[in-house]
């Protein structure tokens, strides 16, 4: 495929990124066990698969812009991807961060601040609200979120001073398929091999409540108690898993996984079959395969093709147009947007 060049029009097709992996203390074999990422290492904790944040700025793998970051992309053609509605909010900043994360161990016992705080506290300005999809579940894996019922501000601060305080957390079993929703102010972490699709604001604004007592080159990784204690709801913990919603209208099995005011998450559950699609012109969506594979058929009669495989991430731009899904068998893609 010939090189683009900006100036010869939108090139716009289902974008595919390369990984961007990030170690941690946590981290371990999972995402290369259960998603074949082949890059990732024993300690590789996240696979970062869409991101514009800083440093790190997603790379096309394939296709005719074989080499664009995302931050080019969007600087060319930010309404024909982004869409109508999105553009000019976005075109500087894209909105979302999607990941996969690999719990290994346990994550820090953490907390997210919202809008408003970050905007009045933080340089960033952004707060943090996230739900992870989970892909995979050993037995012994746990989320944790939130605390337990009846837990007052001053129990918890007790038990965390004195390193007991998983008796006041609330740990829940998971497995493939259940949907998290971690708002701001909501503590939580996991465990145990755990494999999960994380969609959150583009944030990193994270309070450390806990770290476990792990140390990092000899050194404990600085926690934030005092600003977690102040952005935690302790009351209003909401609902601790969320139940799909089969949307009507649809030929084949869509659900409605999540809706918040920062983005929302669908699943295309399919068998081996082929489907036809059209892009929104008001908003991009994004395609991530958690099960199974195929490919999508796009251009003058579908005739171009994008295999994608479980583990893999796509940007749909919003002028795309029609398009198709083609499944090789049991598939399920999450589809992510912002309203």
């Amino acid at each position: 495929m010939a090189k683009a060049r900006v100036g010869t029009g939108p090139v716009l097709y289902p974008y595919r990124f390369k990984e961007i992996y990030k170690t941690k203390l946590w981290g371990g074999p999972e995402l290369k066990r259960v998603l074949g990422k082949k890059g990732a290492g024993n300690r590789t904790g996240e696979s970062w698969e869409l991101a514009h944040r800083n440093k790190d700025v997603s790379v096309v793998e394939r296709g005719p812009l074989k080499g664009w970051t995302l931050e080019r992309i969007l600087k060319a053609w930010p309404r024909e991807v982004l869409g109508d509605e999105h553009w000019m909010r976005f075109s500087t900043r894209f909105p979302l961060l999607i990941k996969f994360v690999g719990a290994h161990d346990r994550l820090s016992l953490q907390v997210h601040p919202s809008d408003e705080y970050a905007q009045r506290y933080e340089a960033e300005g952004v707060g943090k609200m996230e739900a992870w999809y989970v892909v995979h579940a050993p037995r012994q894996s746990r989320v944790i979120r939130g605390v337990l019922p009846g837990t007052t501000i001053a129990e918890f601060r007790q038990h965390l001073q004195k390193g007991t305080v998983e008796q006041c957390l609330n740990a829940m079993e998971v497995k493939e398929g259940d949907v998290i929703f971690i708002p701001p102010g909501t503590i939580h972490t996991a465990y145990g091999g755990a494999v999960f699709l994380e969609v959150q604001q583009n944030s990193d604004l994270t309070y450390r409540l806990t770290d476990w007592g792990r140390t990092e080159n000899g050194k404990e990784r600085p926690l934030e108690v005092e600003k977690a204690m102040v952005v935690t709801d302790f009351y209003s913990m909401g609902v601790s898993k969320y139940k799909p919603f089969r949307l009507p209208g649809h030929s084949y099995r869509r659900l409605l996984l999540i809706k918040c005011e920062k983005f929302t998450m669908e699943a295309l559950d399919l068998d081996r079959r082929r489907i036809r699609l059209k892009s929104d012109p008001a908003r991009f969506q994004v395609m991530t395969c958690v099960r199974g594979g195929g490919a999508f058929c796009y251009g003058a009669r579908r005739s171009e093709r994008m295999p994608f495989r479980k583990g893999e991430t796509f940007l749909i731009p919003a002028y795309l147009g029609e398009y198709e899904i083609s499944s090789s068998g049991s598939t399920h893609l999450v589809c992510t947007f912002v309203e």
